[in-house]
């Protein structure tokens, strides 16, 4: 596998959107999907009846004003309440119904979406390939939301448009009927005058508002990726603040923070010009559409031809005959909207696919399988990153209960390895063997601390109260956190709270709590002090007799808590294994130092071999 993601065109990502989305109302979606759309397919014939209902209404208030007759008027008057209570019980009616598809579309597409994002850690690995889409979580939070409210309400105003513009269509062709225009000697007879000028007039305003706000789509997504990357600026700050306090990088994080600010104030200046152009045709829209009607009607009123209620009864069908015609205009701005979430979406979805493909063919990707006899065996194991060799054809076999130290050059790909060995880096080529069931628990150097009260941190990734206070004290208590043992159930930033020293005695309590029968160690100790190193080391030798541990490590001091030392060494097409020595570890007291004087020279009886790739190293 290539470890680049192709952008999809854009005429494919809308596309790609609904191949995904529509399965909400498919086998992979529910039931209460269909009933909703029901209740709301409902609400909105309801409510188109009820405006008909007013309509009428309407006709027969003003007859009833034009003859005087006080009768009909408090007749009319008395109608008016119940059809008012109709309107709003089926108003709200719709949007009950809209919005809970809405909430259970999000919800439905979010979960569908999260758990490919999650599944294989996918969700790690975009983070490592180039060309993946940025803000992964913004999209997942934000886009998702305008990309699943909108088409509801689109296709709720579109099908009230279309049913709207059928129903009062006949009223404004009965009510209106032909009208005759005399010019130089000849008669034109226009019928049905009011839906051609209905029409007419909102074929206009479509027209200009697209032509105005044809840039709207393209701004609009702009403006969620400055909205996207300014939230992620924030949210690096607020993660790396210590190290930029003691750093007093305030100043350089301030200009970071101010020039990602300012891309999303011009991206709002853009959305603000293209708003203002779109009002333009909106607000005109709005004000001559109920004026027009009535102009068109006064020659046939003054004529006699039409009552006063048939001219008010024609100007209500007329504004909404041309609201219908016009949902275009009313929505294009949120139609770009979502059309730009929408995009960013899919976008993600075309990044999810191009992995999943990969993790099928498995092309260019180490092969993970079960093994027995040794805890880790490789086989031509190589690891790459964008198409670069970092490791090349390491063949070796850790067997059950060996501690193992990797050493080397910095920037040889050691931690890439483990993070191999640990199954988070895919790409390379190759087979890791494991046994059937074997755990395996990778400690990095920097040490996750999630949201929380401290059990939850210490007992992470497992449920909080699997653990009893007791059993979680007493690990804390083993790895030197005895002073926080009190604390078991406070919230605080941990994260910010607790040292670097503190966080990997933390993640060692992990290891006890855990039980793996591999362990993994990053640079894990890096920010304990040697005495404390060797505490921990000392005490997880004795705890985890049985139990592999692979370390990577620089210092000195870690070479006399592992039984075997793995180095590697640049080559020019990638680092390659050439020394493997098997010693037997100095013993440690409990303070963490070596006991003197039991072995003076503690590599007098090692089994030392050091080869070349051409004999790799094994025990098979």
């Amino acid at each position: 596998m290539t470890k680049h993601i192709k952008r999809p065109k854009q005429s494919h990502l809308l596309r790609r959107f609904w191949k995904n989305a529509a399965g909400f109302w498919g086998k992979r979606g529910t039931r209460l999907s269909w009933v909703l759309s029901g209740i709301l397919l409902l609400s909105i014939l309801l409510n188109l009846a009820t405006s008909y209902g007013m309509n009428v209404w309407t006709r027969g208030i003003f007859d009833a004003l034009q003859e005087r007759s006080s009768h009909t008027i408090l007749l009319l008057s008395m109608a008016y309440l119940p059809l008012l209570a109709a309107s709003v019980v089926f108003s709200v009616l719709q949007v009950y119904a809209r919005m809970t598809t809405q909430r259970r579309w999000r919800e439905w597409f979010t979960n569908q979406l999260v758990n490919r994002w999650f599944k294989n850690g996918r969700y790690y690995h975009l983070n490592l390939v180039s060309g993946a889409p940025g803000n992964p979580e913004y999209r997942i939070a934000d886009d998702v939301r305008i990309a699943t409210e909108s088409p509801i309400n689109f296709v709720s105003g579109m099908i009230t448009a279309v049913l709207s513009a059928a129903t009062f269509i006949v009223i404004l062709w009965a009510i209106g009927g032909a009208f005759t225009v005399h010019v130089g000697g000849m008669s034109i007879t226009i019928p049905g005058f009011l839906v051609v000028a209905a029409l007419i007039y909102a074929v206009a305003a479509s027209g200009f508002m697209v032509f105005i706000g044809r840039r709207f789509i393209a701004v609009s997504e702009s403006k969620n990726q400055a909205e996207a990357e300014y939230r992620y600026v924030l949210t690096r700050l607020r993660e790396n603040g210590e190290s930029i306090a003691l750093l007093q990088g305030e100043d350089e994080e301030r200009n970071g923070v101010d020039r990602s600010f300012k891309i999303v104030l011009r991206a709002w200046r853009d959305i603000c010009i293209q708003t203002m152009r779109t009002t333009i045709v909106s607000q005109t829209s709005g004000y001559i559409a109920p004026v027009l009607p009535i102009i068109l009607c006064a020659p046939k009123f003054l004529d006699g031809a039409m009552t006063l209620g048939e001219v008010m009864q024609a100007a209500s069908a007329f504004t909404i005959v041309q609201a219908a015609f016009n949902w275009l205009v009313d929505n294009y701005p949120q139609l770009a909207e979502w059309t730009a979430s929408a995009r960013r979406v899919a976008a993600l979805q075309a990044s999810l696919d191009e992995l999943e493909r990969a993790e099928i063919g498995r092309v260019g990707r180490i092969n993970r399988c079960e093994g027995k006899g040794a805890a880790l065996r490789l086989r031509g194991l190589s690891v790459t990153l964008d198409d670069r060799t970092l490791v090349a054809g390491a063949e070796i076999a850790i067997m059950p209960g060996e501690k193992v130290l990797i050493t080397g050059e910095s920037g040889l790909g050691k931690s890439t390895l483990v993070r191999a060995l640990a199954g988070l880096w895919p790409w390379g080529g190759g087979e890791i063997e494991m046994p059937a069931g074997a755990k395996l628990l990778l400690l990095p150097q920097r040490v996750y601390v999630p949201l929380g009260t401290l059990r939850r941190v210490a007992n992470y990734p497992e449920d909080p109260h699997s653990r009893s206070v007791e059993e979680i004290a007493k690990v804390l208590k083993k790895v030197g956190l005895g002073h926080l043992v009190e604390h078991l159930d406070e919230e605080r930033p941990w994260d910010q709270t607790l040292s670097g020293g503190e966080k990997q005695r933390l993640a060692f309590a992990r290891i006890f709590l855990h039980r793996p029968d591999i362990i993994v160690l990053d640079e894990a100790t890096a920010a304990l002090d040697s005495r404390s190193e060797g505490q921990l080391m000392a005490l997880l030798s004795r705890e985890f007799e049985h139990a592999t541990v692979v370390s990577v490590g620089h210092r000195s001091e870690l070479e006399a808590l592992h039984g075997r030392k793995i180095v590697l060494q640049r080559g020019r097409h990638g680092a390659k294994l050439v020394s493997d020595v098997y010693r037997t570890p100095k013993p440690v007291l409990p303070s963490g130092r070596p006991r003197k004087g039991l072995l003076s020279r503690w590599n007098s009886s090692l089994a030392h071999r050091t080869f070349r790739q051409a004999e790799p190293a094994s025990r098979m």
